[in-house]
């Protein structure tokens, strides 16, 4: 069996500017600063699409999350990350990036990730990674708000994070 490739990933300063390089496990490891971006894709309805987490992932497995999520590999910027992982997560194929949402500074419930969110607007169906996403589903606004009160332990800790900004960015507290 191959093992995958180890990933590079940009570490960055506060302002979060590259400053080196660094394999993943390091950067997870020790800490260090470096980028992510995550994806809401909602539907007509306006229902949002959630991915729960594989059970093999190293980070958060079993937790629900955006609709897709990974980090910004060395080299890389936030736009490219955003469009290579809808097509490996979801299977979404997109020409340019979705439109950025909003940011988040790295702190420890991002995992020290400085990410962009952004926004898409797909009906689906979705072709889910299954080494990356156990399930998916969708879900209104409010089962969400309501969901991540009640039960907060079942999201990774940066979606509890940027859930309520995307709330208010809807307009909706």
């Amino acid at each position: 069996m191959n093992k995958k490739p180890e990933e590079w990933f940009d570490v960055v300063n506060e302002r979060d500017e590259p400053v080196g390089r660094e394999l993943r496990h390091n950067v997870h490891a020790r800490g260090l600063w470096h980028r992510a971006v995550h994806v809401l894709v909602f539907d007509r309805a306006g229902r949002v699409f959630l991915q729960k987490r594989s059970m093999t992932k190293d980070l958060s497995p079993g937790r629900w999350d955006s609709s897709c999520s990974g980090h910004v590999d060395a080299g890389e910027d936030y736009d490219a990350a955003a469009v290579r992982e809808l097509a490996e997560e979801i299977g979404v194929q997109v020409s340019r990036a979705p439109a950025r949402w909003f940011r988040l500074n790295a702190c420890e419930e991002t995992g020290w990730e400085f990410v962009w969110v952004y926004q898409l607007r797909h009906d689906g169906p979705f072709e889910l990674h299954p080494e990356e996403i156990e399930r998916g589903d969708w879900f209104s606004p409010t089962e969400v708000t309501r969901w991540t009160g009640e039960r907060p332990g079942d999201f990774c800790p940066s979606f509890r994070l940027l859930w309520p900004m995307a709330r208010a960015k809807m307009g909706e507290n």
